[in-house]
């Protein structure tokens, strides 16, 4: 029997190789996880320290993160909060404002800026018709010799061309209403370049100072003012203007003077038209304004020629001259 205790002691040992590097991209992962941990609890912090207010705030904020800037009113910034108001000022209690606009405030605004944006369109427009009218007076040989009797400029109510008397060259008859042959001419290349404007025309007469012998009691400078503007409105219509296009025709006699200084002065006897804004046309439509309520202003340089150079005519005039206008 052999002996088992001679038998050799065979140790086995296991060789453990080292396992390859798994590198460190779990630690950035474990880093990304920690940061939204914190970003949660703080979360959870804020909302548990803020106000209903505040939280509707800032809801309705990332909502319409443009409402304040584009319609006014307020912001996330205006109830109580960790800080004050929001912004680089800390001390501000104070957040997001703007004034609010009522919505009939900003209805009146709006009206207002559109009924200023179309005067400002309807002056241009008046404007290029005077320098079209100037134009015409220069290249035309029949009114540039009367340009110095042909008054235009720009008042309150519109364009006004006034057609004014001189000693030695009348627009009408001796105290009557028939219309010179040059007069009617005058009148007549008027009327058609007026016609190619929209605009209704306020037509009125005036006189001088000059009474009639009889006074106001019979045919007066009243009634000889109103037959020289409808004098005046039909030779527009014959040179084409639209009848339509005439709002008002009067006769002002010598209430409305040009020469304040000289009743008698034969610029005083004249004929006024006036190319109508829209808020002059809608007033008169309304019989709420009177045509020409303001004193006339020295319409251009070639009214002062006359006022400097005609010799103021005497009051104590003949019989003859009496009924001179």
């Amino acid at each position: 029997m052999t002996d088992d205790s001679q038998r050799p002691i065979i140790v086995k040992r296991i060789k453990k190789s080292a396992h390859g590097h798994h590198g460190g991209a779990w630690k950035i992962a474990y880093a990304d996880f920690v940061t939204a941990m914190m970003a949660f609890f703080l979360l959870m912090w804020l909302l548990g320290s803020t106000a209903k207010g505040d939280l509707e705030g800032i809801a309705e904020y990332f909502k319409t993160p443009l409402k304040v800037a584009m319609q006014g009113g307020s912001g996330s910034g205006d109830s109580s909060s960790v800080i004050k108001g929001g912004g680089k000022d800390l001390i501000r209690k104070d957040g997001q404002t703007q004034k609010t606009i009522d919505p009939k405030e900003k209805k009146t605004i709006d009206l207002q800026a559109a009924k200023a944006e179309f005067e400002k369109q309807e002056l241009r427009k008046l404007q290029g018709l005077k320098e079209k009218l100037e134009k015409a007076i220069e290249t035309n040989p029949l009114l540039k010799q009367f340009r110095n009797q042909i008054l235009i400029d720009i008042t309150s109510e519109g364009l006004r061309i006034q057609i004014v008397d001189e000693k030695n060259r009348p627009m009408f008859d001796l105290g009557g209403a028939h219309m010179k042959s040059y007069t009617t001419l005058v009148l007549r290349e008027i009327g058609k370049v007026l016609n190619e404007v929209p605009n209704r025309i306020s037509l009125s007469g005036h006189t001088d100072a000059t009474p009639y012998f009889s006074g106001e009691k019979a045919y007066s400078n009243w009634e000889l003012s109103s037959d020289r503007a409808n004098s005046s409105r039909r030779e527009l219509i014959a040179g084409g203007m639209d009848e339509g296009k005439i709002l008002r025709v009067v006769g002002l006699a010598s209430a409305l003077m040009l020469d304040n200084n000289d009743p008698f002065n034969p610029i005083n006897r004249r004929i006024s038209l006036i190319v109508l804004n829209k808020e002059t046309e809608d007033a008169i439509s309304r019989g709420g304004k009177p045509l020409e309520v303001k004193k006339p202003e020295q319409a251009s340089i070639a009214l002062e020629a006359p006022l400097k150079e005609k010799p103021k005519e005497t009051q104590g005039a003949t019989a003859a001259e009496s009924n001179k206008h």
